[in-house]
């Protein structure tokens, strides 16, 4: 769309209130590719025949058609405005994304649930955090276990077992699984973990206590000083939160805000106060929008934060906003936005905006990648990577990073082409996620970099797919033998200790990891002449196919590599080679 066209349609427009939706039409379905607000739609939507950044240029560009909603009042099109985001997830629109860094603790959505310290809770888990210091949370987790022997295992292997497993024999699990404790049983210690994690610290210290005074009593040292130290974590836990927030004017409720700006990246921090007590903390990424600074920052976050969630009685910035509707919108809701000078609240700003700036500085791995390559920080990286055993079973893995974090819910995995090609299974894989993303038949946005496990052979395959689709993304490759980084340009070989090279490894290695996963998973389901052979179970099966990689290899193994799988003996060893001739 060029600047006449956008004219055009922005003269059809009325003068009122409202939402207004760049689109992109493809196969009779439309992509949202920004939406905005707007108190005058005309006025708002003409401003784009001239873009103010490169970035809302080649949205404009790749545009097609401009929807719009009127309302009544500028409040209802802002909170319009952060509901149309959140459902469309728009490629050029300043998203919220939450942070996942700290670690938090979730007992599972489960009849016998599990415990486990965790940065990517499960669906329907029960999330307690999160906290800051992740060697005090797991200390806390396994003096729970310990005391009231909540399982720590996967549900597969839960619901697989017949004997109890070496947790129950090390007394840190009642081994549900066997029915060594009743549902009902472990349903009263379930919850009197989530009675600690709510704040009932003596359910745990207690009985630590108790038991370090026993040791101490019988001369026990070593292990009164142990329980100790685990005592001191126990109390520390819920001690994050004792910093006081002043209640004297009747709040119940509050979340002080802080917001930080590194280069083309926004980090808000919460802290989150209930009756004069801070109890939670977190942190989330935004796109930094365009020339606005932090209280631009603070535009975009809280209308979309909130709009979904139960406000607070009243939210503490470091900078006003300057926005009247949000202002106005708050106040409906009986909020009270307020920007502290001195006194109590302005230390807990100041907090607010140490947690938001600490990522910044040397820790900025995607901005170290982005001065290392010349191009601009990438905030969103997609890596890639194939796995076959020559030629069977070809597979392609495809994740996403965001913020240097794992964004889990954008994996996506392809079953390719049988073929012992690298390079013809990378192209086709690259040209699957390409046509996916043009013809916008993809909902996630598009990266910033893509990344490609492997050489300079798999980059100049992926190279010619994005080529043939016509999907303007960089590319780069990370060679696996040398490290080395690979651009269409030159090679890098950067330092060991490099941050922006740790980065690339950590997507590559991942990549790697979730390609393997699913190449295994559909090697196992392959019905195989093992199937039939005496004493090879499901399970043994699979051990053989993961060592050896085939049947052939299997019937080529030596007695010694069979009998060194678990689950095999002499006697089975023979009855393999004997059926396998």
């Amino acid at each position: 769309m060029d600047a006449d066209e956008v004219r055009e349609r922005a003269g059809s427009l009325p003068r009122e209130p409202g939402v207004y939706l760049f689109e992109q039409d493809r196969d009779d379905k439309r992509r949202v590719l920004y939406v905005g607000k707007a108190v005058d739609l005309r006025d708002r939507v003409r401003s784009y025949a001239d873009p103010r950044s490169e970035r809302i240029a080649k949205m404009v560009e790749r545009a097609e058609t401009i929807d719009f909603a009127v309302t009544d009042t500028e409040t209802q099109a802002l909170l319009l405005e952060a509901n149309l985001i959140k459902r469309h997830r728009p490629p050029y629109n300043v998203r919220l994304k939450d942070d996942k860094s700290y670690p938090l603790v979730q007992l599972t959505d489960h009849p016998v649930p599990r415990i486990e310290v965790t940065r990517d809770p499960e669906d329907g888990a029960t999330v307690y955090g999160p906290f800051t210091d992740k060697g005090r949370v797991e200390t806390v987790v396994k003096a729970l276990r310990e005391t009231y022997g909540l399982r720590g295992c996967s549900d597969h292997k839960y619901s697989n077992r017949d004997r109890p497993c070496l947790d129950y024999e090390m007394g840190i699990c009642t081994a549900p699984c066997t029915g060594e404790i009743g549902e009902a049983n472990y349903a009263e210690d379930v919850e009197s973990v989530t009675r600690y994690f709510e704040g009932e610290t003596g359910v745990l210290a207690d009985p630590l206590r108790r038991e370090m005074e026993a040791a101490a009593q019988n001369q026990e040292f070593e292990r009164a000083a142990n329980l100790r130290d685990k005592l001191g974590a126990v109390e520390a836990l819920h001690g994050e939160g004792d910093t006081a927030v002043s209640d004297s004017a009747g709040y119940q409720t509050t979340d002080v805000l802080g917001a930080a700006v590194e280069g083309e990246r926004a980090i808000v921090a919460r802290l989150h106060a209930e009756g004069g007590k801070l109890v939670e903390r977190d942190r989330h990424t935004l796109e930094a929008p365009d020339g606005e600074g932090t209280a631009g920052v603070y535009r975009a976050f809280i209308p979309q934060y909130y709009a979904e969630r139960e406000l607070p009685d009243r939210i503490l910035c470091a900078e006003d906003p300057a926005d009247p509707d949000i202002e106005a919108w708050l106040e409906s809701e009986g909020v009270t936005l307020g920007v502290p000078g001195a006194g109590r609240e302005a230390t807990l700003v100041d907090l607010a905006l140490k947690n938001a700036r600490q990522r910044g500085g040397t820790d900025d791995e995607s901005g170290r990648l982005a001065d290392a390559l010349g191009i601009d920080r990438p905030s969103r990286i997609e890596g890639f990577d194939v796995s076959h055993a020559q030629g069977r079973s070809a597979v392609g893995s495809n994740v996403t990073f965001v913020d240097e974090t794992p964004e889990k819910s954008d994996y996506r995995r392809k079953k390719l082409t049988e073929q012992n090609d690298d390079y013809a299974n990378m192209r086709e894989l690259l040209r699957w996620r390409a046509t996916r993303a043009v013809e916008g038949r993809d909902d996630r946005p598009d990266p910033d970099l893509l990344l490609i496990d492997g050489g300079d052979g798999q980059l100049g395959a992926a190279r010619d797919a994005l080529a043939e689709t016509g999907w303007d993304v960089p590319a780069i490759a990370l060679a696996k033998d040398e490290e080395l980084v690979i651009t269409p340009d030159r090679v890098y070989d950067w330092d060991d200790d490099a941050p922006q090279l740790h980065l690339l490894q950590r997507i590559r290695d991942e990549a790697h990891r979730f390609a393997v996963q699913y190449h295994q998973t559909l090697r196992d389901e392959v019905s195989t002449t093992l199937d039939d052979v005496p004493g090879v179970g499901p399970e043994t099966r699979k051990r053989l196919l993961r060592r050896f990689g085939s049947v052939d290899s299997v019937r080529a193994a030596s007695d010694e590599e069979l009998t060194a799988i678990d689950g095999i003996g002499e006697q089975t060893a023979e009855t393999i080679r004997t059926r396998l001739q």
